[in-house]
């Protein structure tokens, strides 16, 4: 049994001689109210015994014990009247596995730039619903254990966008779903400064001054997932710059069933990160290139389908002045487009997590009808 500092929580009526059921979870409940809780080193803190034998255990656990008809272990207990609040379905996946935001925080919601601002730069977790448009004038820094979710399908970041992370405090185990970005000053969304564990999941970008979705400068364990890019030119940068080798090491993320919509180019442009992995995406009349893999990146592009794209990827010959990167594909389908310039060998994603492409002939009916906002049940 795990020692003191444990909390359980009693799930089920304790019978007549029997506990029905014990969960044990790992933050304690949320906007609940404590009706009586022990560790039990000073022995049974006065409860009571009956249908069996209890005893406080006496291998250091602090735990005490039921042995007869039943058996149960309480280390730690915590009984609350309700559970904590209910998650916001879905879970990230891919490189992004295991974020979990701003559970255990409170539940926020914000109208204003200066609302936004206080809970997302706030040192303590929380869960901030975006309720319609916000104008901001520059980014939004956001630190660890936030989940930003737009509420229905009118939540709008307009003038600005979010910087996840800052030199002194990190972006780490941050959610965000279900928001539009339109006319950002910089970045719709930077991930920078080391920050990891992040999910950006259901969102819409419109063209904005600089990226779309920039991860960079040592960051890594992201996803980007089932969002909309309509007509962006910069859509996603993966690492600093050519002159920046501290990336190598870093820069670990999943990009899957995003809808690249007459976008023009960094879908993505990737530099030094391994493995990075590109699957079930849907480009539809893209401008200049669907993905680029330089700097001796390792890229996997899977089971995306490729419509009137003249130059689907780019790798062992550079591109632009950046060095020549690696680049397997495999199972993609290309309707009017090139060739996918290929080469070179790549780690392997399920090194990292396990996953199930669709197949590249799916792609465009479930990405038109799954991508974007509004698609997220209950937000």
């Amino acid at each position: 049994m795990p020692h003191k500092g444990r909390r359980a929580l009693l799930a089920a009526a304790l019978g007549s001689a029997v506990v029905a059921a014990l969960t044990v979870v790992g933050v304690p409940s949320a906007h609940a109210a404590t009706l009586f809780s022990a560790d039990f080193t000073g022995g049974t803190g006065g409860w009571t015994r009956s249908g069996g034998n209890w005893s406080v255990v006496t291998d250091g656990s602090a735990a005490y014990r039921h042995n007869g008809s039943a058996s149960a272990t309480l280390d730690g207990v915590l009984v609350t009247d309700a559970a904590g609040p209910t998650p916001v379905p879905g879970q990230a996946d891919g490189h992004a596995t295991g974020t979990t935001g701003g559970a255990g925080g409170p539940t926020v919601t914000v109208t204003s730039a200066a609302e936004l601002a206080e809970y997302a730069g706030a040192n303590t977790p929380y869960v901030i619903r975006v309720a319609g448009r916000i104008a901001v004038d520059d980014m939004v820094t956001v630190v660890a254990n936030k989940s930003i979710i737009g509420v229905g399908s009118t939540a709008e970041i307009v003038g600005g966008g979010f910087q996840l992370g800052t030199t002194t405090r990190p972006g780490n185990n941050v959610i965000v779903r279900n928001i539009t970005f339109r006319d950002a000053s910089d970045d719709s969304v930077s991930v920078h400064n080391g920050s990891h564990h992040v999910w950006i999941d259901h969102n819409e970008f419109y063209p904005g001054f600089d990226g779309s979705v920039d991860v960079k400068r040592k960051s890594t364990a992201v996803t980007v997932s089932w969002n909309r890019f309509h007509a962006t030119d910069k859509s996603m940068l993966l690492g600093h710059s050519d002159s920046y080798p501290d990336d190598i090491g870093y820069l670990k993320v999943t990009y899957h069933h995003n809808y690249f919509d007459g976008s023009n180019q960094r879908h993505p442009r990737v530099r030094f990160g391994e493995p990075v992995h590109v699957y079930n995406n849907y480009y539809r009349g893209i401008g200049l290139y669907g993905v680029a893999s330089t700097e001796n990146a390792g890229v996997l592009v899977e089971a995306n389908y490729f419509e009137d794209v003249a130059y689907p990827c780019h790798s062992v010959s550079g591109y632009a002045d950046s060095a020549p990167g690696r680049l397997a594909e495999r199972g993609n389908a290309f309707v009017r487009s090139g060739t996918c310039e290929s080469g070179g060998t790549v780690a392997d994603p399920r090194a990292y997590y396990s996953y199930t492409p669709d197949s590249a002939a799916s792609v465009p009916s479930l990405v038109t009808t799954g991508a974007g906002v509004g698609r997220i049940p209950d937000a």
